[in-house]
């Protein structure tokens, strides 16, 4: 085999990893809805929050090997959805806000009422996340890498899968409190749509960091505790990052810097539409 075939075969084995890694976290996923559907709700948490680190993985693994595509951008979004839109919003349904698991709302509003607000804070939750993907892959070549416009939708079933796992770090745990879980939902909804900035630590802790083995070392420990209490810190560290956003975009606009997300151009005048007719792919998966 010549040296050129071989480069050609290379990069082609490289390019199959992250979207290997995709295919995981999409599994994941989908153990995450199977496990909702059987009332596994801790199970169902816990894999969502699996295909969270994967999806965080595939996307670097990307960028380290050059190997970011249109294609890894596409089948990423479509794994998303799934995995981080579609999962969180059934295990919130079958958890906490199907008719059943509404009995305090219920005496007020009757059943069939109930009935239609959880299928619509669900699908609301839905809707955000696939519009935050849409738009996330429509910026994604004009956005400060720095910053996320919205909270992404990895973090808002991060979120999600937060209150899960509070709920149960005690041996016998209650029913779960469905009005926070409401207004926690329609919150994270909002909050994936909206203009506020939000840092990328993963762009902070790798592309900008002058001490990248400091920072690595701190990232394990702080992973590692994180593993070991995960059921009573992670809701209190995803609030405190929901927070994090007005205060952000505040001080950002009152330095007078843009959005990290600007408008897309129209058609016929650059960006991504114009990159896909000339082939180059930019990007890599979000």
């Amino acid at each position: 085999m010549t040296p050129k075939r071989k480069n050609r075969a290379k990069r082609r084995t490289i390019y199959v990893l992250p979207n290997l890694i995709t295919a995981l976290s999409l599994f994941a996923g989908f153990y995450g809805l199977i496990s909702a559907v059987n009332g596994r709700f801790l199970a169902a948490a816990t894999a969502i929050l699996v295909a969270a680190i994967l999806d965080t993985v595939d996307g670097t693994v990307a960028r380290v090997t050059k190997t970011t595509s249109f294609f890894g951008r596409e089948y990423d979004s479509l794994c998303d959805l799934v995995a981080f839109g579609v999962a969180p919003a059934l295990l919130m349904y079958q958890w906490a806000l199907k008719p059943g698991k509404l009995q305090a709302l219920s005496s007020l509003s009757g059943e069939t009422k109930t009935l239609s607000l959880g299928l619509v804070i669900c699908f609301i939750y839905v809707a955000c996340g696939s519009l935050r993907l849409a738009r996330f892959n429509v910026n994604s070549d004009q956005r400060d890498p720095g910053f996320f416009q919205g909270i992404p939708i990895t973090g808002g079933a991060v979120i999600l899968c937060s209150a899960v796992f509070w709920h149960y770090r005690s041996p016998n745990p209650l029913q779960p409190s469905t009005l926070f879980i409401l207004v926690l939902t329609l919150v994270t909804s909002f909050l994936m749509v909206s203009a506020m900035d939000y840092i990328s630590l993963k762009h902070k802790a790798i592309a900008k960091n002058p001490h990248p083995f400091e920072t690595l070392v701190l990232a394990v420990l702080v992973l590692g505790i994180l593993v070991v209490k995960v059921k009573t810190l992670l809701l209190p560290v995803c609030i405190l990052y929901m927070a994090t956003g007005p205060f952000v975009t505040f001080f950002r606009r009152k330095a007078g810097l843009p959005a990290p997300g600007p408008e897309p151009p129209l058609p016929g005048e650059g960006g991504p539409e114009g990159d896909r007719e000339s082939g180059q792919p930019q990007g890599g998966p979000p």
